[in-house]
């Protein structure tokens, strides 16, 4: 009766395991003969018709997992310990499929090793969401590797648990010496000594010191340098555990680019304010050499007149006079020296790029064009990029056109601004500037680039004319029409920078009155 109770309850048991798709097995070590219940024909998608051997078992295995599998049941019988393996099978005209072998060893009384046998589970769906999560964390990480920012991820003691490729970069430390360090090594003094307690105090009374709030901060290199940095803190739970995730900017660079644009506007301020000076100088010594020289006229002519008067003890009064027309000669010389000074003085030239030009000059003079709604567009052609330029006085030009276009367009449905180059014959490149505004109208083109002739209500009417100066200084020309967007186009050119010869660049010129 025990014996066939035990046998009762085997087959119970085997029924159970059935029922739930976990199939059973058996193999005898000394006949080599392997027993398998109908669950586990199905799993391994072999019919019940059809002969299951030890050697059939080994050829549904996948090849690269056979080998370890064999290991694994030649381990287990000389040792008599349990075995677990997971394989993949691969039924004919099927894909593969993933299974769970679990099992032990039967030994006799001696303990030497009679049988064999365990289990089969399928696991082919547990393995098939391991690998997709595997796939999106290995897509994640290389993500996480490629950002530009450095990322930083601690615990609730301000332990590193993560350190990125771009935060080992930044800060000097491999990710090795980082990850289970305080967070506070990467900072400098007082934040070094203070991070702790920003932790705690947030733990306990939920105030943010800098959680969810971008800051700008400084850190620390492992070398002990300092710099400025942008730091976004985001907080997560996982497994009742807070992580707090830092994302970090280097500004070093921003902050010297900044440092550059206001650097570069003083200088374009400076030249504006200079060439302003040097224009109204020339217009001044255009228009008050002529009442001057008028003056002198006068004077000598008045002399003439008193000395055929006939009158007495005029020689005073012939002195004076000519004292008078002596000073107002050379008052007219003067100014006749100050003006060809200030427009015969040479530029410093150098080979420069168009698009660098144009980019810096529109830090300057396109503030604010985006908010307005304008359209930016710039279709520099890289094959003439180079021209022969004095920097700064060409991208005052460029900020003088920019800043017109700009209040042009104001009101204008359409605002477009473009900003061209094209290479011209002569060794030279003409670059134009676009815009959709209200264009230029006839009765003032021709006035367009006089000294103080403007149509705005605050011009002073020197822009175009000191423009145009600077431009003729470099040997080229300055002119503007309508386009056929009805808004106004200035071209202007300027020796190539790739011509092999500059011999034959027109010599300044600024005696034209």
């Amino acid at each position: 009766m025990p014996q066939q109770h035990t046998s009762i309850q085997d087959r119970v048991l085997r029924t159970g395991l059935e029922c739930t798709g976990i199939g059973t097995w058996a193999f005898d070590i000394a006949s080599q003969t392997l027993t398998v219940s109908a669950t586990t024909r199905v799993l391994f998608g072999h019919g019940i018709d059809q002969p299951f051997d030890f050697h059939t078992f080994l050829s549904l295995l996948d090849p690269t997992d056979r080998e370890a599998t064999t290991t694994a049941l030649d381990t287990s019988i000389g040792s008599g310990a349990a075995f677990d393996i997971a394989c993949r099978i691969t039924a004919p005209g099927k894909t593969s499929h993933w299974l769970r072998l679990r099992g032990g060893v039967l030994k006799d009384d001696d303990g030497r090793p009679l049988h064999l046998g365990g289990i089969v589970i399928d696991i082919d769906e547990e393995k098939r969401l391991e690998e997709a999560l595997r796939t999106r964390e290995e897509h994640l990480r290389s993500i996480l590797e490629t950002v530009p920012d450095a990322m930083i991820v601690i615990d609730e003691a301000g332990t590193m648990q993560y350190f990125s490729r771009a935060a080992e970069r930044l800060f000097g430390y491999s990710r090795s010496i980082a990850i289970g360090r305080n967070v506070n090594s990467l900072m400098p003094e007082p934040d070094r000594t203070r991070h702790d307690g920003y932790l705690h105090r947030y733990q306990t009374t939920g105030y943010r010191h800098i959680i969810g709030i971008g800051r700008i901060v400084t850190g620390k290199r492992e070398d002990g340098t300092t710099f400025p940095m942008h730091l976004s803190v985001g907080e997560m739970q996982s497994g009742g555990r807070r992580y707090f995730t830092g994302f970090v900017r280097d500004l070093t660079e921003h902050q010297q680019t900044q440092a550059r644009l206001s650097e570069l506007q003083s200088e374009l301020v400076h030249m504006s304010r200079l060439s302003a000076m040097g224009e109204m100088a020339s217009a001044l010594a255009h228009e008050l050499n002529q009442p001057l020289t008028a003056i002198s006229n006068y004077l000598k002519g008045s002399r003439r007149l008193l000395s055929a008067s006939g009158l007495t003890e005029l020689d005073k009064v012939e002195i004076a006079l000519d004292q008078a027309a002596e000073q107002a000669l050379r008052a007219g010389q003067i100014i006749r020296r100050l003006r060809s000074f200030v427009t015969r003085s040479e530029t410093e030239k150098r080979i420069e790029s168009v698009a660098k030009l144009v980019e810096e000059a529109g830090a300057l003079g396109l503030v604010g064009a985006r908010e307005q709604g304008v359209f930016l567009r710039f279709d520099l052609d890289p094959s003439c990029d180079l021209v022969l330029a004095d920097r700064v006085q060409i991208q005052q030009v460029l900020v003088n056109l920019f800043r017109n276009a700009l209040e042009a367009m104001q009101g204008s449905v359409r605002q477009e601004l473009t900003v061209s180059n094209t290479p011209l014959s002569d060794d030279m490149v003409l670059i134009r500037v676009e815009d959709t505004g209200h264009g230029i109208a006839g009765d003032i083109r021709s006035s367009l680039f006089q000294p103080f002739f403007t149509t705005k209500q605050t011009g002073m009417g020197v822009g175009l004319s000191i423009s145009r100066t600077i431009i003729e200084a470099h040997g080229g020309q300055l002119w503007a029409e309508t386009n056929e967007a009805g808004g106004a186009t200035f071209h202007f050119s300027l020796p190539s920078g790739i011509s092999a010869d500059f011999k034959n660049l027109p010599e300044t010129s600024s005696d034209a009155e």
